[in-house]
């Protein structure tokens, strides 16, 4: 059997990689993938739970937000136990909580049931997300590691793009607990291929766990994701919304303070004042914002405005993935990363990002042809952009807290979508309530009041209009965000940091 700390220089860091590397990295794939599915599967479902189970808007809110909220609040946590207890130890858990949770989801027969089993999922999503990029990292020589990340961040993007499809398939032909039931062999299978291929990988220095620490940023970012999910709502200047983000700072600014006081922390502060680690950090926050935003948005609009159906928008919005997947898989985006460097690329890949959505701002009114331009170029960017700024943040991380700095690299992913959703969207809104008569807050609101005519038709266009400016607003988040990201690393190579 391979022993992970017979080839190492340093503890936890291959030099030589895994004989069955590339089989394993397929193993932890099947894994994240489970989890990503669900990430948007459920959105194709409201109209069947709410027929079916009774669910009220807020039930529905809930049911989607509850295992975001969970996953979320749990991404440094899990990542520190990964490290302390074993990543293959908490990779195992997490497929046991996530199948465990998807059953209870899938038999459940009221909406409370069905909450409580997608924050379950949550825990169990959690695990998942930092173990599975944290045993790539260990499992890998250097050279590959960037390939290697290509790889798991493709098929992120293939998970977020067939979740609507895999899920509008299976209420075609079945009942809506499939799509929580076809997790089941999925992570039985991952579970038996990481019990018999995974090699256990921990930190060798056992520190004593930070259970303050755990509890503090657990807290934190849970009230930070829950007010920017209840800000397009509920107001920015509603209670609703001030008191989490009151508690979040507050909170956030205990765990900061308590992680630079204590000898082992979870997190080290020192982390932030590594420019590598920084400007990766920041250009991740904003190209998962303009991305995420911007194409949540782009969905609305093509099922909403030109009448596609979840399936048929799904469709549509799959190449940027398959763009991703295809320069990933066949190690095109890992060549030209090598080539340019990785200041450089990302800088240009989150500037060809910013060119796709200015694309899908301008020239949408045109047809999909402008659309699916957009949707390449956003595809290309992203398959350089992503793993690049990936790499740089788990590489900015000691090799032993691999689990840590997966952690990191989810919850600002996790970050960054969710804020790019609420200010997009108010973005959005703001130009959509400004350019319409009737009252309603939401396009499907002001359609049906306005029924037929030139009225319907204004709707449509004020709603045109807002797109336009919020994908705009998400471009310069992005090319703001290439230039920030490769300044801050070229300045880190040039002090000799990377």
């Amino acid at each position: 059997m391979y022993n992970m700390t017979a080839s190492t220089t340093a503890p936890g860091t291959v030099t030589q990689g895994h004989p069955q590397r590339w089989l394993i990295l397929g193993v932890i794939c099947l894994a994240q993938l489970t989890v990503l599915l669900d990430n948007t599967i459920l959105n194709v479902a409201i109209p069947s739970l709410t027929r079916e189970l009774g669910a009220e808007t807020s039930d529905i809110q809930w049911m989607i937000n509850a295992y975001s909220l969970v996953q979320s609040g749990l991404l440094l946590t899990a990542g520190s136990a990964a490290d302390r207890y074993g990543r293959k130890k908490m990779l195992a858990a997490g497929l046991v909580l996530f199948g465990l949770g998807s059953l209870v989801a899938g038999l459940a027969d009221s909406t409370a049931q069905l909450i409580a089993a997608r924050a379950g999922m949550g825990v169990g999503g959690a695990l998942l997300m930092t173990t599975t990029l944290a045993v790539a990292m260990q499992i890998f020589a250097p050279e590959e590691q960037p390939r290697a990340i290509g790889i798991w961040a493709a098929v992120n993007s293939l998970g977020f793009a067939t979740g609507p499809l895999l899920g509008g398939f299976m209420l075609n032909h079945f009942w809506w607990g499939a799509i929580f039931l076809i997790n089941l062999p999925v992570a039985a299978l991952a579970l038996l291929a990481v019990v018999a291929l995974v090699p256990e990988s921990k930190n060798p220095q056992g520190n004593r766990p930070d259970l303050l620490g755990a509890l503090l940023s657990t807290i934190g970012m849970t009230s930070l994701v829950f007010a920017i999910i209840s800000g397009p709502e509920h107001g920015w200047t509603s209670g609703r919304v001030l008191t989490p983000a009151a508690v979040a700072v507050v909170v956030l600014a205990a765990f900061a303070w308590w992680e630079n006081r204590i000898p082992h922390p979870m997190l080290d502060m020192h982390f932030f004042r590594d420019c590598r680690f920084t400007g990766a950090v920041a250009g991740a926050v904003l190209i998962t914002f303009g991305m995420g935003g911007s194409l949540f948005l782009l969905t609305q609009h093509m099922q909403f405005v030109l009448g596609y159906g979840p399936l048929e928008a799904g469709l549509r919005t799959a190449p940027l993935a398959l763009m991703i997947v295809a320069l990933n898989f066949t190690g095109l985006a890992a060549k030209w990363s090598a080539r340019l460097g990785t200041p450089l690329s990302i800088g240009l890949g989150m500037a060809v990002m910013a060119a796709g959505l200015a694309s899908i701002a301008t020239l949408t009114d045109h047809g999909y042809p402008g659309t699916l331009l957009g949707l390449v170029l956003i595809g290309a960017g992203a398959a350089v952009a992503s793993p690049a700024m990936a790499h740089a943040i788990m590489s900015a991380i000691p090799p032993e807290k691999a689990g840590v700095g997966a952690g990191i690299n989810g919850t600002v992913a996790e970050f960054g979508q969710g804020l790019g959703v609420a200010v997009l969207g108010a973005v959005l809104n703001s130009r959509f309530a400004a350019g319409i008569s009737v009252a309603a807050v939401s396009l499907p609101g002001a359609l049906a009041q306005a029924g037929s005519g030139p009225e319907r038709a204004r709707i449509t266009e004020a709603f045109a209009s807002g797109l336009e400016s919020s994908q705009l607003v998400g471009a310069v988040a992005v090319l703001l965000g290439g230039v920030v990201a490769g300044v801050l690393l070229r300045r880190a190579e040039r002090d000799g940091v990377a």
